[in-house]
């Protein structure tokens, strides 16, 4: 009974491991389904499609591109499963090129059995010529000594002259043509070789894949998405702007010049594009305790090869790239900050956990030796402990020379590693499914069409070009940020030319320039300088003539723009002493350019305002300095 019962668990027992036992492995490649673009990597996404099972499966996702991220691998699993783990392997796989390369070996031998062919008449030729060699001696030796005797027969000889020229003849003939053959079958042979080597070497290569374990507790078919980092794609935006015939109208397009040499083809997926930084760091960096003491003061150099400002400026930049690198860390394998070059006591500690702060050390020594700061670390760590105790390190540095230092030798600048368009973190969801193939060329997508009003008029700058041109103020009414790029411009449909789009917040204001307007025409002439001597100064009237000419049959608005100098000290006096129009009231040009000297006008030039209709606007500026002194141009501010 008690042995019965034994055997009915050992049963049960072998039913039950065999239940929980992982399935065979199912390899597949699953299908790109959704890409998010950053700038420099892509997020892909695959979607795996899981047939009806039950218990523990081995799910190999095969055929990952090159450039994929291995530490960047992670899944989401469908409902009713569960992820058990996720690794990255490489497998050498072979090809079965046999028959191509016997192919090649039998072409191989062909050709080689027409060399050992082409030698061996070379080498009959080279008997012949030897034959022919000594004839030519046997025949001279015999013709003298029948000469002598009195009995040559010059026939005979004639005739055994000619043979041995004829055969030469012959023989250089062909091996001429043998030597011209043998170069063509010697160039074949290196073409087959060069062929067997490339498919030989081709049959070895190593394939790239995720293999993912998973529990199925219900027997079920489901789904499950792998995600993935690639490098090698990129995208940038680019504009067109076009402009209505009617000037009420002009519509961006806002389109993205992507770049996508990642190894794989994303065929009908989901595409984002992103200005953000692909980062598997969640956490924001540790900010350690500053502990200082007093110390002597670091001795003075004769020559300084770095000043503090220049000190404080170069630590500055040095902690602005570390916390940047920081917040990039990603599933690369490098990592962008790689292993710390371990020459700093202070630095080993803190990655020990242990001598928070410390960096007091010998009191005012920090003010210098910072040129070489972030090139000294080597900046390879991939850790973010690491990368903490090199942020923190720096900024200790910087902040002893806040104490060490007076204020007039320091000066706090903002960030100017980041170009304007960083810092603004965007995605754009494309509206359709595309598709992108992994290949060199840039490939044009458009993100949206936005249509926006805009504010047209015509800028005339005589004191620059006689030229005037047409632009449009336009708001950013959408809810896009247009971030910078260039920029292609269109009015009525032709296009005018090229420029630069800034980065453009939503609700902020733009300029679009729209060519130069061929109806219209200006002109500047200094027309009256009255001079005179007061007291120790010098007082000059300047009086200018602004003239604007309208070839076209519609009036036109015209902001017309000139300037009064600006003055860097107060031992120069200008004034604008009068003007036929008034001033522009427009608040944001007094309250911007107007404070810089710039003078602008908004006028209506009629129809055909030509000659002596032109419009004329004339304006005169007091001018007083020093009368021992001349006028000189300063550095602009900008």
């Amino acid at each position: 009974m008690i042995r019965h019962a034994f055997a009915a668990l050992l049963v049960v027992l072998s039913v039950n491991s065999f239940s929980v036992q992982a399935a065979e492995p199912v390899s597949t490649e699953g299908h790109v389904s959704a890409v998010t673009v950053y700038q420099g990597q892509a997020l892909v996404t695959r979607k795996i499609d899981i047939e009806e099972t039950e218990g523990l499966l081995e799910l190999v996702v095969t055929n990952l591109p090159e450039s994929v991220l291995a530490g960047s691998l992670f899944a989401e699993p469908g409902d009713g499963i569960q992820i058990r783990s996720v690794r990255y392997r490489t497998r050498p796989i072979e090809a079965d090129v046999r028959q191509e390369v016997r192919e090649l070996d039998e072409q191989i031998q062909a050709v080689d059995d027409k060399l050992a062919a082409v030698a061996q008449e070379r080498g009959l030729l080279a008997q012949r010529s030897q034959y022919l060699t000594q004839l030519a001696q046997f025949a001279a030796v015999t013709s003298q000594q029948e000469l002598k005797n009195g009995v040559l027969n010059a026939d005979t000889l004639k005739e055994l002259t000619q043979f041995q020229f004829s055969e030469r003849d012959e023989i250089a003939k062909r091996e001429l043509e043998l030597a011209q053959e043998e170069r063509s079958l010697n160039k074949d042979k290196t073409l087959l070789v060069r062929k067997r080597e490339t498919i030989a070497a081709g049959s070895a290569r190593n394939v790239r894949e995720a293999v993912v374990f998973i529990d199925v507790p219900k027997r079920t078919a489901s789904q499950l998405q792998l995600s993935y980092l690639v490098g090698n794609a990129n995208w940038s935006p680019s504009y067109n702007i076009r402009a209505t015939d009617e000037r009420d109208q002009i519509t961006v397009e806002y389109n993205a010049s992507i770049e996508q040499m990642s190894g794989e083809d994303w065929n009908d997926v989901e595409m984002i594009l992103s200005t953000a930084t692909p980062s598997l760091v969640a956490k924001a960096p540790q900010l350690e305790a500053l502990a200082i003491k007093l110390g002597n003061p670091a001795p003075q150099q004769q020559q300084q090869p770095m000043s503090a400002a220049e000190n404080y400026k170069q630590a500055q930049q040095n902690l602005a790239k570390l916390g940047k690198m920081r917040g990039q860390i990603n599933a690369d394998a490098s990592g962008p900050f790689g292993d710390v070059v371990a020459s700093s006591p202070q630095l080993e500690a803190r990655r020990a956990g242990r001598g928070r702060g410390g960096f007091g050390g010998e009191g005012g020594g920090m003010g210098g030796g910072m040129g070489g700061g972030v090139g000294g670390w080597g900046l390879a760590m991939s850790d973010t402990a690491s990368a903490d105790a090199v942020l923190n390190q720096t900024a200790d540095q910087l902040q002893l020379m806040d104490f060490n230092n007076s204020l007039s030798e320091l000066k706090r600048e903002k960030d100017s590693t980041q170009t304007p368009a960083e810092g603004v973190s965007v995605s754009y969801q494309l509206a359709n499914r595309t598709s992108l193939p992994s290949r060199s060329d840039r490939q044009l997508i458009q993100i949206a069409s936005v249509p926006l009003e805009g504010d047209f008029y015509r800028l005339a700058t005589p004191v620059l070009t006689s030229y005037v041109y047409e632009e449009a103020r336009v708001s950013n009414t959408s809810d896009r940020v247009f971030l910078a790029g260039p920029a292609a411009t269109f009015l009525g449909g032709q296009f005018v030319g090229r420029g630069e789009l800034p980065t453009v917040s939503v609700g902020e204001s733009f300029t679009v320039g729209l060519g130069i307007d061929p109806s219209l025409r200006t002109h500047r002439e200094l027309v009256n300088k009255e001079e005179q001597i007061q007291g120790g100064n010098r007082v000059v009237d300047f009086t200018y003539e602004l003239t604007l000419e309208n070839f076209g049959e519609k009036a036109a608005s015209v902001r017309l723009l000139d300037r009064l100098p600006t003055v860097g000290e107060n031992d120069i006096k200008v004034t604008l002493v009068k003007s036929d129009e008034a001033i522009s009231t427009n608040e944001t040009y007094l309250m911007t350019d107007r404070k810089e000297g710039i003078l602008r006008w908004d006028l209506e030039v009629p129809a055909q305002a030509v000659g002596p209709k032109e419009k004329v606007l004339t304006y005169t500026m007091k001018i007083e300095y020093d009368k021992q002194l001349s006028i000189v141009g300063m550095p602009n501010k900008k």
